[in-house]
């Protein structure tokens, strides 16, 4: 059983037992149990139902595994030929580790 759920704007694919990495989450802790609401589609063993625009009575429970996780380093280098302008700079996205506790549909 999967479902498609609608997390700070972004859609994921959910499964019981998954570990899931989600845009920063400021206002959780480790160890906080969170519900999503926003189920879009629910796959019950090939008996798949589509929201209009979601599942009625249909949620996802998480459990908060790190409030905060760094992502990999991302290097944005700027040139301009023959000027000398040269520019370095790092960037590494913050996540919310969340880990999927139970699908309800």
């Amino acid at each position: 059983m999967y479902a498609i759920v609608e997390i700070n704007g972004q859609q994921f694919k959910v499964e019981e037992g998954k570990k899931l990495f989600v845009n920063h989450m400021p206002n959780v802790e480790n160890g906080q149990t969170v519900e999503f609401e926003k189920v879009l589609l629910v796959d019950n063993d090939g008996n798949v139902t589509v929201g209009l625009p979601t599942v009625e009575g249909a949620k996802v429970v998480c459990e908060v595994k790190s409030n905060l996780v760094k992502g990999d380093k991302v290097l944005v280098f700027h040139k301009k030929r023959r000027k000398g302008y040269r520019k370095l700079n790092g960037y590494r996205h913050q996540f919310t580790e969340l880990t999927i506790k139970q699908v309800i549909a």
